[in-house]
């Protein structure tokens, strides 16, 4: 999000009363994860202004965020996209319960709050050999009806989503960009996004034109780590950006999931083998049948919580 436009969300749940879209007002070391956690315990992004801006004697002049806000609405409401904030019944139940959740998501085609995903990610230079493992689990993904959420980058974000559409699977595309836009730029890029977004969904946390900075794209990392369920690291460098996926998966609390070259051929990979919650696979039906069994697992255990249940009722 550009650091100017903070006050402006203030004011769209302001006008809208909470709905559409996150209002928000960072200042200092209020960060914007902070501001979705705040939001979200007080169910009110208006509270949360009073609290962080209470009025002085001599007033506040909201109006210049009021009008700004009221201009990218109604510039939005046309569009092939949809907002989700923090505050909606529609926001995606696995991405709430992270620290980094982001307020706001806009959304191409069809993201439901319940949602059973996995990421696979890894290099945008990846090697024949790592497309084909990545184009493997993501159609065995698909087989089970599990979504496969990935980043839409070059390499074996591309294989995955390729082989998850062809396998008639179900595609969540997570992009370090707004929503408008496209990364790589170029027509192939383009067809792809444009058939998650009709099969499955196409996700961003960014401003709808915003282009594709450096830092959006560890914040791109966090928010497909917060989708899933695991996160699959197929092939990346020792310098690669999955490394920040990985690191979002631990700080989370969600598995990670190596494939055995990773494990072996990198410095970072070989630090990460002996943590708790990281698997090494040797081979696709290795990989999934670990993400069977952490699935299971994580419903059986988001199940005995629910209102209704023998532990609720005790």
């Amino acid at each position: 999000m550009e650091p100017d436009v903070h006050a402006e969300h203030i004011a769209m749940l302001a006008l809208l009363q909470e709905r559409p879209a996150l209002a928000g007002q960072r200042r200092g070391d209020t960060s914007w994860p902070t501001i979705s956690a705040e939001v979200s315990l007080r169910g009110s992004a208006c509270a949360l202004w009073q609290d962080l801006h209470p009025l002085t004697f001599d007033g506040m002049d909201f109006q210049p965020e009021i009008d700004r806000a009221h201009a990218r609405l109604t510039a939005w409401r046309d569009t092939d996209f949809r907002l989700i904030t923090v505050l909606d019944e529609d926001y995606p139940l696995r991405l709430r319960t992270v620290h980094d959740m982001p307020p706001i998501l806009f959304v191409k085609g069809h993201l439901h709050p319940d949602d059973v995903g996995v990421s696979v990610v890894g290099a945008r230079a990846a090697s024949p050999r790592g497309r084909t493992i990545a184009s493997h689990i993501a159609t065995g993904l698909a087989e089970r009806g599990i979504m496969v959420i990935s980043g839409l980058a070059a390499g074996i974000d591309t294989a995955a989503h390729r082989a998850t559409l062809a396998a008639g699977g179900l595609p969540i595309g997570v992009i370090g960009t707004g929503i408008t836009g496209v990364y790589p730029d170029n027509d192939a890029s383009a067809q792809l996004h444009r058939q998650v977004a009709t099969t499955g969904a196409l996700v961003s946390q960014f401003w709808p034109n915003a282009p594709p900075h450096r830092h959006n794209f560890p914040l791109r990392n966090a928010t497909m780590s917060g989708l899933g369920y695991a996160s699959i690291i197929v092939e990346a460098g020792e310098h690669s950006g999955t490394r920040h996926q990985a690191r979002a998966a631990l700080a989370h609390g969600r598995p990670v999931i190596l494939t055995d070259t990773v494990a072996t051929d990198t410095e970072w990979g070989r630090t990460l083998a002996g943590r708790h919650g990281v698997y090494v696979a040797g081979s696709t039906a290795d990989v999934l049948g670990i993400v069977e069994d952490i699935i299971t697992t994580a419903r059986t255990a988001e199940l005995a919580v629910l209102p209704g249940t023998d532990d609720d009722a005790q």
